[in-house]
């Protein structure tokens, strides 16, 4: 299988008005993202076994083994950028109703869940991600994972929701204020409608 760089689901200059220009968009989806994907191509030309696996089967299949550790860079990359753009809306910030009930319920309060999230993606040292998850007990939880890692990886949950803090996904916008960035995706970016969407699947 080949894999393909996906379109973004919006036009780079939509989220412009919303803290995320088409600069950051061009560089992010257009040079990283698509480097992981021709990488992953690349290497999967040496691994017969994977290739006809799906993205979610070669993350599975890599996490644990060391000797595919480049496979799994590259892979997990591509999904969780994949889901990240999924995450990101024009109209983003608005909490469907039901959504905002689960999120009371299981943190507490909408804002506990914004403070707990940002807490994530703040305190993720280095690269990585942050992740609204629906965890196998049910209950809406947040997590953060190190480099390409993700829930689907290391089996905590069902995603709903991500927020990239790599330094590529905000640098060119917000320079090394990764708080502030945080804050801008919670109030102005967040495709909460997807995650709602997410929720209701799993």
């Amino acid at each position: 299988m080949t894999f393909t760089l996906p379109p973004l689901p919006f036009a780079p200059g939509s989220l412009a008005s919303r803290g995320m220009s088409q600069e950051t968009l061009e560089l992010h989806h257009g040079k990283h993202h698509q480097a992981y994907v021709t990488e992953l191509n690349k290497l999967l030309e040496t691994h017969e076994e994977l290739r006809d696996k799906s993205l979610e089967e070669i993350i599975k299949r890599a996490h644990a083994d060391e000797q595919l550790t480049p496979v799994f860079n590259n892979a997990g990359q591509h999904w969780n950028h994949c889901f990240f753009w999924r995450s990101l809306a024009a109209t983003g910030g608005g909490i469907p109703g039901d959504l905002a009930k689960r999120l009371s319920s299981d943190f507490g309060s909408v804002d506990k869940f914004k403070e707990t999230f940002k807490k994530a993606a703040v305190g993720q040292f280095g690269s990585g991600w942050a992740w609204l998850v629906a965890a196998p007990d049910g209950r809406l939880k947040v997590t953060k994972t190190a480099d390409a890692s993700s829930p689907l990886a290391t089996g905590e949950g069902r995603a709903l929701l991500t927020l990239d803090v790599w330094e590529h996904a905000y640098y060119v916008d917000f320079r090394n204020r990764r708080p502030d960035f945080v804050d801008n995706f919670l109030s102005r970016l967040a495709n909460f409608e997807y995650a709602a969407d997410q929720l209701h699947g799993a």
